[in-house]
């Protein structure tokens, strides 16, 4: 299992359409094969940015869902609204406290 971290920032005006975008399609990227978690999280100081946070079985899971037609529907309506560059960082867990 790997962890994806997505660090994403909007225009301000857009982020209604996003969380709204999200919560209907959140369900279907969960019920993606490996996709074992997912979360969102916006940032304290600035409400522009938003980090996604999956757990994926395997870096294959991630990659098939890179290249279905829900990524790239999602995708295309979620950057469209950026006002930055986005980040991700695929990174391994090494200590869990839970």
């Amino acid at each position: 299992m790997f962890v994806r971290i997505v660090k994403m920032s909007f225009h301000q005006k857009y982020i209604p359409d996003f969380l709204a975008m999200f919560e209907e399609k959140k369900q279907s990227i969960k019920n993606r094969e490996g996709c074992e978690f997912l979360e969102l999280y916006q940032d304290k100081n600035n409400p522009e940015i938003f980090f996604t946070y999956s757990h994926w079985r395997h870096v294959d899971d991630l990659e098939a869902y890179r290249n279905s037609d829900l990524f790239k529907d999602v995708w295309k309506q979620t950057k469209a609204m950026f006002n930055d560059k986005p980040y991700a960082w695929s990174v391994d867990k090494l200590v869990s406290l839970s």
